[in-house]
């Protein structure tokens, strides 16, 4: 069997669309400025920024017209609501399974937020397991949270393709332990000099597709 690891948000779905969408709802709802969706997309920087910190920045912004709990369940549950798998995605993955590949998602965050964008897309049929930060108490791109999910399906993690968008999380923990890697794009171009992705793609059926032609 062979093991491909990949990313969540914004490898597998389209964690800011859909917080996009969740924002833009939530001004609208509370007849706030449109234009603020800018604002509040680069507070959230795709989720890297600590949910603590967001949740503080939107209710100084917000607090006197929206109550704390409306802020805190756009936060938790915006995205999760609303994120959807494409096709081509879907796809790559019965087609990976088929191929022998046993498909694992390596994701940072909180346990029950992303376990409902598995299940709310459907993803919890189409791999075989995942690992997330919280649960296991490390996270990308620290070593054990790769080895944590290898262990999950009982394989070596010797010889597993990693898959993602985050220079940092994904392809920097593949360098570090010595596997190859697919780095998704979304049109950037690649900044780091003191390491790079196996190769690179423009979206994850795309990935998914090279590491099992690659593999044979």
């Amino acid at each position: 069997m062979r093991l491909l690891l990949l990313d969540l948000d914004n490898t597998l779905v389209d964690r800011d669309a859909a917080f996009r969408a969740a924002v833009v709802g939530f001004l609208a709802e509370h007849g706030l400025p449109a234009s603020d969706l800018t604002w509040v997309m680069a507070i959230d920087a795709s989720g890297y920024t600590a949910r603590h910190e967001v949740a503080a920045a939107l209710t100084d912004r917000y607090g006197g017209v929206v109550p704390t709990t409306t802020i805190r369940a756009l936060l938790d549950t915006g995205a999760a609501d609303r994120v959807v798998l494409a096709q081509s995605t879907r796809d790559a993955l019965g087609k990976a399974q088929a191929d022998g590949w046993t498909c694992v998602i390596v994701t940072n965050g909180r346990t029950v937020q992303q376990e409902a964008k598995i299940r709310n897309t459907g993803l919890d049929q189409l791999v075989q397991g995942w690992v997330i930060s919280e649960g296991v108490g490390h996270k990308k791109p620290e070593p054990e949270i790769f080895q944590a999910a290898a262990a999950t399906v009982s394989l070596p993690l010797p010889g597993a393709w990693i898959i993602g968008d985050s220079p940092h999380a994904d392809i920097a923990g593949a360098n570090t332990l010595g596997l190859r890697s697919v780095w998704v794009t979304d049109g950037r171009a690649w900044s780091q000099d003191s390491y790079r992705p196996t190769h690179v793609a423009d979206d994850v059926a795309s990935a998914i597709n090279h590491a099992i032609r690659t593999s044979g």
